[in-house]
């Protein structure tokens, strides 16, 4: 019969006469291991490449490494042997700080106790004589310092498509480093084996300014990982653990964001912590007036930069991506033709404030009363940053693009921006309007209350500017922020879909759930329901339903992740979600409407 017994078992002198092999094997192994850690450490690429601003025969390339480099570049073409140089600039205001969680720092506060400087460098190229139509691979190489090249992985990229072409575009919104975010975009790269772009209403991190959540967060999901399939979060549901690595994504297709609350920064400071930086944002005017009151002028910061340095500035995001500036003469606002769709990205978004009304909120509705003599400290409601009221510059501008020949002769008409004009979530109140700010004093002149109203009649996305795309011929309004799925349709046919239950939501407002909202005020804010007046269309394949069996017309949970598909070749927007508490489920297709 065979005996399976190893031999060092039978025979102890065997084990003691060989004991010497084991032990070079042990150090083998630990040697080895030293080796792996110290390859860890090196260097490496922040980011793989991803693409950006696609032409009618170009396409941008950019990447981030922590090291200038000597050269860096992009090879590309069938065979690889067409090259292009990067140009080279570095982040100015990328930090980290005390509630990062990014290398060593694995608890808040455990190395960095104020704001530091993380210096990071970003690459860009950009590869011409392309073809419409035809993709070619590519890759990036850098050489550092010490002459050692690295390389990425080979990946794919093309120009922009010409019209007729048969396009399928995510729509999404909202990461924010939420813990459905890997998961979402995983089971997109999972149910579609090709995409053609994305569409990003706002929302992509947390606190712009802060590295880790674009490059390298401890837990796995931070921006740029998330759309590259190299995340490695790990989401437990019901007792068991999952990992999710996002979807490999933008290496290969565009990404055309919107500017979000998120992506504004606030004061600049290197003592205070960046998430209060990013909370402290002031209203342009407010932080003129305090500038002459201020006697800490440095000397070699001009009045322009002062003033952006204390009200808000988004220079991250505009240091990271590249867009079309041909268009409004910057950043925040374009439009482009990307095959048989106009895109029309606007720069609608105000500062978030709680809706709380205790006396130590600093919320949408009123000051903290500590800081009622302290103008220094107030929030001022929820300002405006880029104003679109009629009559504005970005108002102006959106007029000329609704009648230029790209925009009237687009197959599709797409406007996309971060704020909701219909929506069912919590940030449609109030009103998209500048704050009236109100102060209530005593006799003595002492001030009691400080408070701000927004008139409904003055939402200015519903009074100026849905008028103007729906005259237009507008068919599509994309946008997120209340981190829910929901859709409407006008009178005049104009869709709306807010697809920006993600990585998490904070709920829908309906029936018994309703909003925290002042009811003393001048203006009565909606407690339930979408403000605006249209009603919330009900999915049409299979929507979710609630515990009396009714069919619900929104996705907001914490448990099921959704995402968009809008098929131009067949003019669909169609949703799909997923329950994370079933790892082994199928994505479900649960609406779909389309576009005349």
């Amino acid at each position: 019969m065979f005996n399976s017994t190893p031999e060092a078992f039978k025979n102890p002198r065997y084990f003691y006469s060989n004991l010497w092999i084991f032990g070079i094997l042990i150090i083998v192994v630990i040697f080895l291991f030293i080796i792996m850690s110290s390859l860890e450490d090196k260097s490496e690429f922040l980011t793989d490449p991803f693409l950006q601003f696609p032409t009618e025969n170009s396409v941008q390339v950019v990447w981030f490494t922590e090291f200038p480099g000597q050269r860096h570049l992009v090879v590309y073409g069938e065979n690889l042997n067409q090259v292009v140089e990067a140009n080279t600039t570095k982040l100015s205001r990328t930090r980290e700080d005390q509630n990062s969680l990014v290398g060593k720092q694995i608890e808040k506060g455990l190395i960095y106790q104020q704001p530091i400087v993380r210096d990071i460098w970003r690459h860009e190229a950009k590869v011409i004589g392309l073809t419409p139509n035809n993709s070619v691979p590519y890759r990036i190489i850098s050489e550092k310092e010490s002459g050692e090249n690295m390389k990425s992985k080979i990946f794919n990229l093309a120009p922009k498509p010409t019209p007729d072409t048969a396009l399928k575009i995510l729509l999404t919104s909202d990461h924010q480093l939420k813990p459905m975010s890997s998961v979402n975009l995983q089971k997109v790269t999972e149910t579609f084996d090709k995409l053609d772009a994305i569409f990003f209403a706002g929302d992509l991190v947390n606190v712009p300014d802060r590295a880790s959540e674009w490059f390298d967060d401890n837990r796995g999901n931070a921006f740029f990982p998330n759309l590259q399939g190299r995340a490695n979060y790990e989401l437990e549901k019901n007792g068991k653990k999952t990992i999710y690595k996002g979807g490999e994504l933008i290496q290969n297709v565009p990404l055309f964001p919107a500017i979000g609350n998120h992506e504004v920064m606030g004061i600049f400071s290197m003592e205070t912590p960046l998430n209060y930086q990013f909370s402290q944002s002031y209203p342009r005017q407010a932080a003129k007036d305090l500038y002459p009151q201020n006697s800490q002028h440095p000397e070699n910061i001009d009045p322009d930069t002062w003033l952006k340095n204390n009200s808000f500035n988004t220079d991250t995001c505009q240091e990271i991506f590249t867009l079309p500036q041909d268009s409004s003469g910057k950043k925040n606002y374009y439009a482009l033709t990307f095959g048989d769709v106009r895109l029309v990205v606007l720069y609608i978004t105000n500062i978030w404030r709680v809706p709380r009304l205790d006396d130590n909120a600093r919320g949408k509705y009123r000051e903290r009363k500590q800081d009622f003599d302290n103008p220094a400290e107030w929030g001022y409601g929820q300002h405006i940053f880029e104003p679109i009221i009629k009559g504005s510059e970005q108002y102006n501008w959106l007029e000329k693009e609704l009648v230029t020949q790209e925009f009237k002769q687009a197959k599709y008409k797409v406007v996309m921006f971060h704020h909701p004009p219909h929506s069912l979530g919590e940030n449609i109140i109030p009103a998209y309007t500048q704050p009236i700010q109100y102060i209530d004093r005593d006799k003595n002149g002492k001030i009691t209350m400080i408070r701000y109203e927004y008139p409904q009649q003055n939402d200015y996305i519903i009074r100026d500017v849905l008028p103007l795309l729906e005259a237009a011929g507008v068919q599509l309004v994309f946008y997120g922020h209340s981190h829910l799925w929901n859709r409407f349709i006008s009178l005049g046919g104009m869709h709306f879909i807010e697809t920006s239950n993600v990585g998490n939501s904070y709920g829908a407002y309906l029936g018994e759930t309703k909003r925290n909202v002042p009811l003393n005020y001048q203006e009565k804010y909606a407690e339930v329901g979408n403000p605006n007046g249209l009603e919330p269309i009900i999915p049409t394949i299979a929507p979710l339903l609630d515990e009396n069996g009714k069919p619900q017309p929104f996705i907001a949970s914490n448990d099921i992740t959704a995402f968009s598909i809008f098929d131009t070749d067949t003019g669909t927007v169609s949703s799909y979600y997923f329950d994370t508490r079933k790892p082994n489920s199928e994505v479900v297709k649960f609406d779909e409407f389309q576009l005349s």
